[in-house]
């Protein structure tokens, strides 16, 4: 879910700098707001870009469940009490909104993931922050949207050999011990590998790369994301 997947959605057919605005205007709406009226509008939103991304939300949400599952834990955490009455609602919900103005973040984010090629993503980077910054932020952004989910099949492989071998026989601990050196090692040595792919390659700081351009339909999306952006301003 987490990758790029080629097609021809409403998503695929914006440019990556309008989607780009659209996210960071989302984020900062959720993080600047928390409360619920603007726990749903940005909700809202969010839903809106799988739509046009054709993503089920239903099959975004599995995708996310282990970061969900740890998010879980937050209300639950900020809810218990050590003496009497040993649980307080107040301050579990609390922290459950807080918590909650991750997922529209969380779901903007997959659909951006899964509609935009990593050059695109390189390439809108770089025009929007011009020089070396802006091209390190680029090769940084690009190399993390590769890797990502390279790295997660890693884990699932040694999380499959650990049972394979009888790993759920092992004490809870020494479970979680395993599965956090061998992904460690894997994702070191995939790290290495990439490093002499990119000598290999010639890797370029300033490659050629493609155009973008505006359209029309991406007007009504970076006025949306600009008005999320500005909005803590608005509101003071």
């Amino acid at each position: 879910m987490l990758s790029y997947r080629p097609g021809s959605t409403v998503a695929h057919r914006l440019d990556p700098r309008s989607k780009l605005l659209f996210q960071f205007g989302l984020a900062i709406a959720a993080v600047a707001h928390p409360t619920l009226p603007w726990l749903v509008g940005t909700t809202a939103f969010a839903l809106c870009a799988l739509a046009a991304a054709r993503l089920s939300p239903l099959a975004v949400l599995r995708s996310y469940r282990i970061v969900l599952a740890v998010l879980a834990l937050a209300p639950f955490v900020a809810g218990v009490a050590l003496g009497p009455p040993w649980f307080r609602v107040d301050p579990a919900l609390r922290s459950a909104l807080h918590v909650g103005r991750i997922l529209p973040v969380l779901l903007v984010s997959a659909a951006y993931l899964t509609s935009t090629p990593v050059r695109d993503t390189r390439a809108a980077v770089q025009r929007l922050i011009p020089g070396k910054p802006g091209q390190i932020l680029g090769i940084g952004m690009a190399l993390v949207v590769r890797l990502f989910p390279l790295v997660l099949a890693d884990v699932r492989e040694v999380r499959d050999a650990i049972h394979a071998r009888g790993g759920e026989a092992r004490p809870l601990w020494d479970r979680a011990r395993l599965l956090a050196v061998r992904s460690l090692e894997r994702t070191l040595d995939r790290s290495d590998r990439l490093s002499v792919a990119l000598r290999a390659r010639c890797f370029a700081w300033n490659p050629t790369l493609p155009p973008l351009a505006f359209d029309r339909r991406d007007y009504p999306v970076l006025a949306v994301g600009i008005a999320l952006a500005v909005s803590p301003l608005v509101s003071v």
